[in-house]
């Protein structure tokens, strides 16, 4: 695609919102709307158009990127709220929204009636990724149309086509999997070495290089052990995804113990803790009620 098109971008959240403004300040053309409107004004001083309604937004445009939280809420905005009616009859529709592999599927299926390609391109990084614009962006979909988007996804991070339409989602779901587990375990790392007396700072410097080093032990380990889970991927959504993980695992007739282990723990953070809107990494807080300890 050249340069001058138009994009709208749909929710712009946590995730959405710096992703859309790297978008703008890279100087393209572009429309934004979220539900919930104070989310998406600040974008306006980036250059980024401000609309009332997502068809509103995606009226003509050539790109319309979705970035919302779950299935359903993708499938309302594109075909209930009309969005995807709205935009130019030759769109592409980039969902870059986490949501089952099926439902990816079903909506590329039902834009292709209009002529309309699709493209599921889920990410990874956080907020941190979304700001920096090194977001792990896994693709599913017509190759053709995952080349015309690159320019567009390079501003946001790092895309990889992984296969065809729902390969993206699937990819995610796996990502996500190694997330909530390895988390799970630098939690317990953690609250171990933390009531042996040792020194976190220094437990996270001397696995470095290791074969236990991550972003996950380096960034993580350091949020549990400052008790700072101001959100960046939240634990409700990681809970959502692992129920996703399972339920495409089920679908294939597969078993995934740790998977299945690791979601009770989500989910019981989510529910009986009452701790949803905390990062993912407040895994740790339901570990530390788990062994009666303070937080």
């Amino acid at each position: 695609m050249a340069d001058g098109i138009k994009i709208a971008f749909l929710g712009t959240g946590l995730m959405g919102g710096p992703m859309a403004r790297r978008l703008a300040e890279a100087g393209y053309d572009i429309a934004v709307w979220n539900r919930s409107p104070e989310k998406a004004a600040p974008l306006a001083e980036y250059g980024a158009t401000v609309c009332a309604s997502a068809a509103e937004a995606a009226q003509g445009a050539n790109v319309l990127i979705t970035m919302l939280t779950a299935g359903p809420a993708v499938h309302d905005v594109l075909f209930d709220k009309g969005a995807a009616k709205t935009a130019a009859p030759d769109a592409i529709i980039l969902d870059m929204s986490s949501i089952k592999p099926a439902e990816a599927r079903a909506h590329s299926e039902k834009l292709a009636e209009s002529g309309r390609r699709h493209i599921d391109a889920p990410v990874s990084g956080g907020t941190r990724g979304a700001e920096a614009g090194t977001l792990a962006i896994m693709a599913g979909g017509d190759e053709d149309a995952f080349n015309a988007l690159k320019d567009i996804l390079t501003v946001m991070g790092r895309p990889v086509r992984v296969g065809p339409s729902g390969a993206g989602q699937l990819a995610k779901l796996a990502n996500q999997a190694i997330v909530g587990i390895a988390i799970g375990a630098v939690a317990e790392a953690t609250l171990l070495v933390s009531e042996g007396g040792g020194d976190l700072s220094a437990f996270r410097q001397a696995l470095k290089g290791g074969f236990a080093d991550s972003t996950i032990l380096q960034q993580h380990g350091e949020r549990m052990e400052k008790r700072d889970f101001t959100p960046g991927g939240r634990a409700s959504v990681q809970l959502k995804d692992l129920d996703n993980v399972l339920s495409e695992a089920e679908a294939l007739g597969l078993k995934l113990p740790l998977v299945e282990a690791v979601r009770d723990r989500y989910k019981r953070l989510a529910g009986p803790l009452g701790q949803g809107d905390l990062d993912h990494s407040a895994l740790f807080l339901e570990l530390l009620d788990l062994n009666e300890r303070s937080v």
